[in-house]
């Protein structure tokens, strides 16, 4: 696990200083060391986390006659095979990294070598002899790579966005589009960002670049194909997560876990049985899930580590989450994530996450919908339409959401499990709604690739292409690397994925639960309580917090601010936190995006930004 960045210049030779510049902004994502080529126009960088052969995995690594050079962030975890495959087709190997896999593998197959790989990965290899960087990313988005095409030529390639700001070559612009999208996604959705020019490698792409001519491509594609069989499926999600937790195993160093009182993490405790575990906690009550995560670990015998956040902890973290970030992101789980990985990264370099088991299994609860109220969805379309539209008027109170959600097909609203401002809401907040790109239109494809599939599906496989990449993963990489902290997620593995994509939709969820077949799998290995229990997701008790006039203050200095007087009407932002202040609505999460993005902008933009 490391970061890399890299550069191919488009005039003259890339000079070595710039670099290591590049490299010593993301230095807290490889601590152990760094290692830098330079080949004409071409640099390659790297911060080193060693985990894997602690002594022989120096990056950049080169193949026998040094044509070719590799930069890799990820693990690869079925090394071991791939290096005994390719050993017995004459293939001579210097080290016992899953590094040089990348290499041998690469001579071997070319591009087919994608999909041989089991792991997560982002990498960028320069040949030499052709003078062309070839990069690639993992099917499900683990691991981020992001590059940035300059005006006089160059190419730039990073494991973060903040590599770039040390490169003469780029151009630091606000891509002001990418706000409309994010205040109703909470986070940076698609291939753009916020930073014009730099884009996201998207997951199960490819990259080539000859100088002249930039190339992408998807080496991947995630699609669900549920079936009807006798397969016992707990049974079969038992077996495959078994083989997937002990390869997530395979380290040189001690491979830890986080624990909270949810099945995801529960099972992979259980299944892995690591000699300490870590839970986030706080002191609010119906917030802290460390009494559950306590209990589950003297069941099974693991040492239990509890950090309790305090609010003041939280409020003052999140100018450095949003540094990390890159990109803002309103998700208040990845400021606990954040003290979380501080913790663990005190006493371990490798931690177990129970990332994607929602995803791949059918977890959230908005997949209980398509069997809930199913009288509403017979009533005429164009009454349900007026009913919602006169809801989305409404104060935030409950039901109103129900009225708004359901008003029209699903394929029409879904865009992914958070769904925060509206368009008419954005209207009236941004000073500058252009309202060129919708969420819909990101999520259109996504619903057409899962077209004739049953509704739960199809909302995972919008889920699996925006909010797991957007969101999920990218936070849990940006926290987990802000503290030089590994972190692996088993369920997010191409062997359970193959099984996952089969599950029927009975498999998944009903009216009452989620995850059944995943449940069920679990009570193998766990108590019937921690098997059953009912997803919470990561609660935060922000909603409470900005209900305290101390922390309200903040959130009402950063909306009186120059950056909020740019971008939105900012008496209708004090109207928004003076209505939740005084209990009249429910506005917590439109409040923390928007506040989330006036943090990130004074850390990348302000006066001050570095």
């Amino acid at each position: 696990m490391c970061g890399i960045a890299g550069f191919i210049n488009g005039r003259g030779d890339a000079q070595g200083p710039v670099l290591q510049a590049m490299l010593a902004r993301i230095a807290h994502r490889g601590p152990d060391g760094q290692g830098i080529f330079v080949d004409g126009p071409a640099a390659l960088g790297h911060r080193r986390l060693a985990i894997i052969d602690l002594d022989g995995g120096p990056q950049p690594m080169f193949n026998e006659d040094g044509r070719l050079a590799v930069v890799f962030n990820g693990e690869i975890y079925n090394y071991r095979e791939l290096t005994a495959e390719l050993t017995d087709s004459g293939h001579v190997f210097a080290t016992r990294s899953d590094t040089e896999v990348l290499l041998h593998g690469w001579e071997q197959w070319g591009p087919e070598l994608l999909p041989r790989l089991r792991g997560m990965f982002a990498f960028a290899l320069w040949d030499r002899d052709t003078r062309q960087l070839f990069c690639a990313r993992d099917a499900f988005g683990i691991k981020p790579l992001y590059y940035y095409r300059a005006d006089d030529g160059t190419l730039l390639f990073a494991s973060e966005i903040k590599a770039f700001l040390d490169h003469p070559s780029f151009e630091k612009q606000l891509n002001e589009r990418q706000l409309e999208l994010y205040l109703s996604f909470q986070y940076s959705p698609g291939e753009e960002t916020f930073f014009t020019g730099v884009k996201k490698l998207l997951p199960g792409h490819w990259l080539r670049f000859d100088g002249t001519t930039l190339q992408t491509g998807a080496w991947w594609q995630t699609a669900f194909t549920p079936e009807v069989s006798p397969t016992h499926w707990p049974e079969a999600i038992d077996a495959v997560l078994q083989d997937s937790v002990a390869a997530h195993k395979i380290a040189d160093v001690e491979v830890a876990g986080f624990l909270s009182g949810g099945v995801d993490s529960s099972y992979l405790a259980a299944l892995a049985r690591p000699g300490r575990c870590y839970t986030i906690g706080y002191a609010e009550p119906g917030y802290d899930e460390a009494i559950e995560a306590a209990r589950l670990a003297g069941t099974l015998g693991i040492e239990n580590r509890v950090r309790r956040i305090t609010p003041t902890e939280f409020w003052d973290a999140i100018p450095a989450v949003q540094y990390h970030m890159d990109e803002p992101l309103a998700d208040a789980a990845a400021v606990a994530l954040y003290f979380l990985n501080e913790t663990a990264s005190r006493e371990v370099k490798v931690c177990l996450s129970g990332e994607g088991a929602d995803e791949f299994f059918g977890g959230y609860n908005i997949y209980k919908d398509p069997f809930t109220a199913r009288w509403y969805d017979r009533l005429p379309a164009g009454l349900r339409r007026v009913v919602g539209s006169v809801a989305e008027r409404l104060p935030a109170i409950p039901g109103v959401n129900f009225l708004v959600r359901r008003a029209r097909p699903l394929d029409q609203r879904y865009y992914g499990t958070t769904a925060l401002l509206t368009e008419r809401q954005k209207r009236r907040l941004l000073r500058r709604y252009q309202g060129i790109v919708q969420p819909r239109d990101l999520a259109r494809p996504c619903w057409q690739a899962s077209a004739g599939l049953d509704p739960v599906t199809r909302m995972q496989t919008c889920d699996l292409q925006l909010w797991l990449p957007g969101d999920i993963l990218l936070k849990a990489d940006k926290m987990s690397m802000a503290h030089s902290l590994e972190l692996r997620v088993p369920f997010l593995d191409r062997e359970v994925f193959a099984l996952a994509r089969r599950l029927p939709a009975e498999a998944k969820a009903d009216a009452q639960r989620t995850k059944k077949a995943l449940r069920t799998a679990a009570a193998r290995h766990l108590p019937a309580a921690s098997a059953q229990r009912k997803k919470r997701g990561f609660p935060v008790p922000v909603r409470d917090w900005l209900r305290d006039p101390r922390y309200a203050a903040r959130v009402e200095a950063a909306f009186r601010s120059p950056a909020a007087a740019r971008f939105f009407d900012t008496d209708r932002l004090h109207t928004l936190l003076r209505r939740h202040l005084r209990r009249r609505q429910d506005n917590w999460r439109q409040i923390f995006c928007i506040y989330c993005f006036l943090v990130w902008y004074e850390q990348f933009f302000g006066r001050d930004a570095a």
